[in-house]
C-alpha cells in the first residue's frame, strides 16, 4: 500500500489505521493509495474519481490490463457455501450449479468451486469486465506471460505463446499464494 501522507510504501502503523475507517483508495501513477480517517489533504497524492473503471489503454500508470478480478474458492459443499455467501448479499451470476458457481455483489466477484481446486486462488480474466462482458483494451494474456517472465516470476504453468485466443496461465505469490490469468477470448 502505498501512504498518501508520507508519499512511500507504508505499513499503516504509523498512521493507526487498525484505530481508523479506511475514507477511500485510488490509484495514482500505479500505486494503490488508501487515506485513513478523513478525507486526503489538499495536495495529497490520492485524485477522486481517478481510477480506470474499463477499456482503459495501456499506459505508464496502467501497463498491463488485468480484466476482471476475482476470488476462486475452493469448497466441500458447493450449496452450503453458496447459501452462506448470500446472506452477504451475493447473488448467482454464473455456474453450473453441480461443481461451480459465479457469485457477485456490485463489482465483487467470488468463484465457489468444489472439487476442482485444492486451494483458493486470485483470478485475473483479460478481456473481461467485472460483468464478464469482452473490453476493447486489454493486454492479451501472453503479453502478460512474456512480461512477468522477464520480471523474473516464477511459473506454476504456462500458456503457449504461438497460439492466440483462450488460454491461461498461472504463478505462485512468495507466501504460495496461487494466481490464475485466464483469458477466455
Amino acid at each position: 500500500m502505498w501512504c498518501w501522507k508520507a508519499d512511500q510504501p507504508c505499513g499503516c502503523s504509523a498512521h493507526e489505521m487498525s484505530s481508523y475507517p479506511t475514507v477511500g483508495v485510488a490509484l495514482v501513477g500505479g500505486r494503490v493509495v488508501a487515506h485513513v480517517g478523513r478525507e486526503p489533504t489538499e495536495g495529497s497524492r490520492v485524485q477522486a474519481g481517478k481510477l480506470p473503471t474499463r477499456d482503459v489503454e495501456p499506459s505508464p500508470d496502467y501497463p498491463m490490463q488485468l480484466g476482471a478480478f476475482s476470488v476462486s474458492l475452493a469448497v466441500n459443499d458447493l450449496q452450503a457455501s453458496t447459501d452462506f455467501y448470500k446472506k452477504f448479499g451475493f447473488t448467482v451470476f454464473g455456474g453450473n450449479s453441480q461443481n461451480w458457481t459465479i457469485l457477485k455483489n456490485g463489482h465483487h466477484i467470488i468463484g465457489l468451486f468444489q472439487g476442482m481446486f485444492d486451494k483458493n486462488i486470485l483470478t485475473f480474466n483479460p478481456g473481461w469486465d467485472q460483468n464478464a462482458q469482452n473490453i476493447d483494451a486489454f493486454t492479451d494474456v501472453r503479453d502478460l506471460q512474456k512480461q512477468l517472465k522477464a520480471d523474473g516470476v516464477v511459473f506454476v504453468n504456462e500458456a503457449d505463446e504461438a497460439t492466440t485466443g483462450p488460454a491461461s496461465f498461472m504463478v505462485a505469490d512468495p507466501d504460495g499464494n496461487t494466481i490464475l490469468f485466464d483469458q477466455h477470448r
